[in-house]
């Protein structure tokens, strides 16, 4: 068995996935290289209270050999009964491994698992006063873009506008009435009509609408149903023009996510300040109960900047 499935086995059995103990495995992985075994007992302080040596600034220097300036954990050898647990949980797989044991693989493990873990803050939807509630969601679909530009291969600005639009659909409708997925399977099956279908309309959600997605768009019609293609700002004419050069643009409503979200918004909220909040909020709530429902990414998650 490789070293790497056996660190996910004992990451996921033990739960080693918040930063303080992301934070140990890394300190412990470097006192390794000395050599193993490790005696549990030398490493704790003389009061037995905690991991000796376990503290932010142990932690910041092993990541700043891998280029990570980010502070992972301020309080990573604060004084805790399950660091001490989990130091002697980590200690044991490290002296039951087979030797020779290949130090530097573990330790970019965990480097990888403090990227995963950086990568997990939700996003944030900003809410002022002074600024459009378009705003408010582009600016939101832009740090979904931003992540995913750091990621490559992830897809998180799409993903994102297929669950925000299904939580509207399902403020709208009521839950139940229509069906979700996770993204990866979402609209691409050739079973579904589309991301959403609910009485005669079958609605494709897309940051990148191409040739594919209007020829889905034309089986629609063919079947006797409406196609929606929800979109973002700069995507809408695109979408327009391929449909244009199907010969259907004039069967086909195309919509810019902002406005989809952000007229729902205002309506809901019966176009009043004091209710914009709590219907956003609504909003917030149900695309987290999605996410966590369909995803398995929970740096898809969004909160509420200032709450």
């Amino acid at each position: 068995m490789s070293i790497i499935i056996e660190l996910e086995s004992f990451k996921k059995t033990n739960r080693f996935n918040g930063k303080g103990a992301i934070s140990l495995a890394l300190v412990i992985t470097d006192r390794a290289r000395a050599g193993l075994p490790i005696d549990p007992e030398k490493l704790l302080t003389k009061g037995l209270g905690q991991v000796k040596g376990l503290g932010k600034g142990a932690v910041q220097t092993i990541l700043a050999r891998h280029k990570i300036a980010r502070v992972l954990a301020e309080e990573a050898g604060r004084t805790s009964r399950d660091n001490i647990r989990k130091m002697r949980l980590y200690v044991s797989f490290l002296n039951t491994l087979p030797r020779p044991v290949n130090i530097e693989a573990i330790e970019r493990f965990w480097i990888d698992q403090v990227l995963a873990f950086f990568a997990a803050k939700p996003f944030k939807f900003r809410v002022d006063a002074a600024y459009s509630i378009r705003s408010a969601v582009r600016n939101l679909l832009g740090q979904a873009k931003e992540r995913q530009s750091d990621l490559p291969g992830s897809r998180y600005e799409g993903t994102m506008l297929q669950h925000l639009v299904g939580a509207k659909l399902d403020l709208v409708l009521g839950k139940g009435h229509v069906s979700h997925h996770g993204a990866s399977e979402a609209d691409q099956a050739d079973d579904r009509a589309g991301d959403f279908v609910f009485g005669d309309v079958a609605i494709h959600t897309t940051t990148h609408p191409g040739e594919a997605l209007v020829r889905k768009c034309a089986a629609n019609l063919a079947a006797g149903l409406r196609p929606l293609i929800v979109t973002t700002t700069s995507q809408t004419p695109v979408a327009d023009g391929l449909a244009e050069a199907q010969g259907i643009n004039d069967r086909i409503d195309v919509l810019d996510v902002e406005q989809f979200l952000a007229a729902n918004l205002h309506e809901r909220a019966l176009f009043r300040s004091e209710n914009r909040g709590p219907k956003t909020l609504e909003l917030i709530n149900r695309y987290n109960e999605l996410v966590t429902a369909f995803e398995t990414d929970p740096s898809l998650r969004i909160e509420i900047a200032g709450r």
